[in-house]
C-alpha cells in the first residue's frame, strides 16, 4: 500500500512543483505591488520632508546603514524571485522530471528543492550586491529615494546603452543558450546525490546571472519600484528565454535600446 501511494506521489510530482513555483512567484509578485501602492501613497509625504535633498532623495545616513541594507535586501531578493521563477520553471520541471525517472531506477538525488534554492541563493548574492548599490547609490545622491531611479538621465541612458551592447556579445550568447536548452544544459552538468543537484543548481543560477544581471540592474532607469518598468523587463526575460524566437528579440531590444539610451544622454 505504501508503495502504490508513494507511486502515486511521484506521478503527481511534476503538478506539485508548478502549483510550488506558482505560488511562491505569485506571493513575491503580490508583495511588489503592496509595496508598490504604498510608496505611491506615500510619495507626496516623503517629498515634504525638510531633509529631502535638491534632487528629490532622502539622504540616508551610516547610522541608518544596517535597517536600510536589510530593507532593500528583502526587496530585491522577492523582486528577483518574482521576476527570474516563471522564467526558471522549466527548467525546475524538467530537472524534477530527471531525478523522478532516476529514483525509480534505484538512484539517490536530492529533490527538486535543492536545485531550486540553490539557483534562487545566487540571486540572493545578487540582491545583497544590488542593495549595496542602491544604498551607496542614494546617499551619494545619485539616485532618488523617492523613485529609487537616477535623476540625472544621461547615468540612466548610458546603463541603457551598457545594457544593450551586453545583449550582443558572445557571453551573453552562451549564458542564454544555457537557459534556453534546459536538457542540453542537464545532460551536459548532471551529477547524481543531493552535492550534484546543489551544483546544477548553482551552475543554472550562475549561467542566469550571466544573462540577465546586467537587465536587471536597468531598474535603476526608471524606477526599481515603477511595478509596469518591473513587469516588462520580467516579460522580455520570460520570451528572451522561453520562445523560439527569444534571442532574435533580445539583439533587436538592444540595438532598439542604444538609440533610446542615446536620446536620453542628448
Amino acid at each position: 500500500m505504501s508503495d502504490a501511494i508513494l507511486d502515486r506521489a511521484l506521478a503527481r510530482e511534476r503538478w506539485i512543483v508548478g502549483v510550488c513555483l506558482t505560488l511562491v512567484a505569485a506571493l513575491a509578485w503580490l508583495w511588489l505591488w503592496r509595496q508598490s501602492v504604498a510608496m505611491s501613497n506615500n510619495s507626496m509625504d516623503v517629498a515634504s520632508m525638510p531633509d529631502m535633498d535638491m534632487g528629490g532623495a532622502m539622504m540616508v545616513s551610516s547610522a541608518d546603514a544596517w535597517p536600510y541594507l536589510i530593507s532593500a535586501f528583502v526587496m530585491w531578493l522577492l523582486m528577483m524571485i518574482a521576476m527570474m521563477l516563471p522564467s526558471a520553471a522549466p527548467m525546475i520541471l524538467l530537472y524534477g522530471g530527471l531525478a523522478r525517472g532516476a529514483r525509480a531506477q534505484g538512484a539517490v538525488l536530492a529533490p527538486t528543492a535543492i536545485f531550486a534554492v540553490v539557483y534562487l541563493a545566487a540571486w540572493a548574492a545578487f540582491s545583497l550586491a544590488a542593495a549595496i548599490a542602491q544604498w551607496l547609490l542614494v546617499r551619494s545622491g545619485l539616485v532618488s529615494e523617492l523613485t529609487l531611479a537616477f535623476g540625472d538621465r544621461r547615468i540612466g541612458g548610458a546603463l541603457l546603452i551598457a545594457a544593450s551592447l551586453y545583449q550582443m556579445t558572445p557571453f551573453k550568447r552562451t549564458c542564454l543558450e544555457s537557459c534556453r536548452s534546459p536538457m542540453s544544459f542537464l545532460m551536459r552538468l548532471w551529477r547524481p546525490s543531493w552535492v550534484g543537484a546543489a551544483r546544477l543548481g548553482l551552475a543554472h543560477g550562475l549561467y542566469c546571472l550571466g544573462c540577465c544581471a546586467l537587465l536587471m540592474a536597468l531598474l535603476f532607469v526608471f524606477g526599481v519600484m515603477n511595478l509596469a518598468w518591473v513587469a516588462a523587463l520580467a516579460l522580455f526575460v520570460l520570451v528572451e528565454k522561453v520562445l523560439p524566437f527569444g534571442s532574435r528579440l533580445g539583439i533587436f531590444a538592444g540595438v532598439a535600446s542604444i538609440g533610446v539610451g542615446a536620446i536620453m544622454m542628448i
